[in-house]
C-alpha cells in the first residue's frame, strides 16, 4: 500500500533492509544449531554471534535469552523468577496482565507514572517480590522513572522487570544499569516478527526449565529471527527527528482542542496519545482509515477490541474522554509531509464535530 500513511509503528515497524537480508542469509543455515555435527556447529557459531551483536547493540553486558517476543520474555520472567510475590503497575502492557494472575496492583497518578510511595508500601507488606513495570508505555509514550524505582526495588531485596518492548536500543542507561530483567523486540525495531529477548543480569533470578536457551527456553532456535534482529539493532535509530515531527504535530492539534496524553511527564519521542473530545476513537480511526491514514486506539494486542483503555482508566479518565484517544507512533520513514497531513484531517474532523455540537 505505497499510497498510505503509516502512524503505527508502536504496533509494528517494516522491516530494515539489513534485517531481511540477514533472515535470507539464515534461511540458508538451515541445521539445527543444537545439532553436534558440522553444518550444526556453523548454525551455533551464527546464532552465537548474533547473540552477543544483540547484547550489545542494547547495551548490554550480561546474559541474553531469545524468545519469540517480548510477550514470552515477560512471562517468562513472570513465571519463573525466584521471588515469591509479584508487583506490577495498573498501566502494563496486556501481555503482563495476563501472564501475572495473582499479582498486586499499584497504581499510577494522573500521568500514569508509578506511585512510588505506593510500592514503597508493598514491597514492606511480606516476602521477596518481582515487580514489573513498562519502561515506555505502550498506550501514550510515557517512561517510567526507572532509576527511583530501581532503588527502591532493590533496597527491599527485590528484582526488577522492565518492559523495554517500546525502547529503541542504546535509549536508556537507566534500564541497563539498574534492571535485572529486561523484555525486549525484534518487530518494534525494524527486525523480523516471532523474535525477541529477555535479557538477564543473573541466572540465579530464574529457575531453569530445560531445553535450549541454556536450560531456560525449549524449542528449536530461530536462527533465521535472531540474525535478523541482530541487523536491525546495528542500525542506530535517530531519534532528534521524532522529536521534531512529535512536536509538530502536538502544536497543530492542539490549537483546535485536542488532549495531550501525559503531557506532564517525560514521553517517548516515538509514541504520542490524542483526545478529540466529542469524536470517539471509533469514529477517528475509521476516518482515517478511509483517508489512507493507519494510526490505532492503543495497544496492538487489546485496540482491536475498541474495549475502553485499562491505561486511560488506571490515569483516571472516564466516559466519554477515554473512549476518544487515538494513539500515533512515528517510524524511522515518517515525513513531515505525512504528519501534516494527519493533522490537516484532524482540523477537519474535529471542526466538523464542532459545527454539530453548536
Amino acid at each position: 500500500m505505497p499510497d498510505r500513511i503509516y502512524l503505527d509503528h508502536a504496533a509494528t515497524t517494516p522491516m530494515l533492509p539489513e534485517a531481511l537480508a540477514a533472515v535470507e542469509t539464515g534461511m540458508r543455515h538451515w541445521a539445527n544449531p543444537s545439532s553436534p555435527h558440522g553444518e550444526g556447529r556453523a548454525a551455533r557459531a551464527a546464532l552465537e554471534k548474533a547473540r552477543s551483536d544483540v547484547a550489545a547493540a542494547y547495551g548490554w553486558a550480561h546474559e541474553l535469552i531469545f524468545t519469540s517476543g517480548a510477550s514470552e520474555s515477560l512471562h517468562l520472567a513472570l513465571t519463573r523468577s525466584m521471588a515469591e510475590r509479584r508487583l506490577i503497575s495498573a498501566v502494563e502492557h496486556d501481555s503482563v496482565l495476563r501472564h501475572a494472575e495473582g499479582a498486586q496492583v499499584l497504581p499510577v497518578d494522573g500521568n500514569g507514572v508509578l506511585n512510588l510511595d505506593a510500592l514503597r508500601a508493598a514491597l514492606a507488606e511480606g516476602p521477596r517480590a518481582l515487580v514489573g513495570v513498562q519502561r515506555t508505555n505502550s498506550e501514550t509514550g510515557v517512561i517510567q522513572p526507572i532509576e527511583a524505582i530501581a532503588e527502591i526495588v532493590h533496597a527491599a531485596g527485590g528484582i526488577l522487570l522492565v518492559d523495554a518492548a517500546q525502547m529503541p536500543a542504546r535509549a536508556s542507561a537507566a534500564v541497563l544499569r539498574h534492571a535485572d530483567l529486561v523484555a525486549v523486540s525484534a518487530h518494534k525495531r525494524g527486525g523480523p516478527p516471532g523474535i525477541g529477548a529477555l535479557l538477564v543480569r543473573d541466572f540465579g533470578t530464574l529457575l531453569p526449565m530445560g531445553g535450549q536457551e541454556k536450560g531456560y527456553r525449549a524449542g528449536t532456535e530461530n536462527l533465521p529471527g535472531a540474525l535478523g534482529y541482530a541487523a536491525a539493532v546495528s542500525v542506530a535509530e535517530d531519534l532528534e527527528p521524532m522529536f521534531a515531527l512529535r512536536t509538530r504535530l502536538e502544536a497543530a492539534i492542539s490549537a483546535e482542542g485536542a488532549e495531550v496524553v501525559g503531557a506532564g511527564t517525560a514521553r517517548s519521542p516515538l509514541i504520542g496519545a490524542y483526545r478529540m473530545p466529542g469524536v470517539s476513537s471509533a469514529a477517528q480511526l475509521i476516518r482515517f482509515d478511509m483517508a489512507g491514514i493507519s494510526v490505532s486506539a492503543g495497544s496492538a494486542c487489546s485496540s482491536g477490541s475498541m474495549r475502553p483503555s485499562h491505561v486511560l482508566s488506571a490515569m483516571g479518565w472516564e466516559e466519554p474522554a477515554l473512549r476518544e484517544v487515538v494513539r500515533v507512533s512515528f517510524g524511522r520513514g515518517t515525513s513531515e509531509a505525512e504528519v501534516d497531513a494527519f493533522t490537516t484531517l484532524w482540523r477537519q474532523i474535529a471542526i466538523e464535530a464542532r459545527t454539530r455540537a453548536a
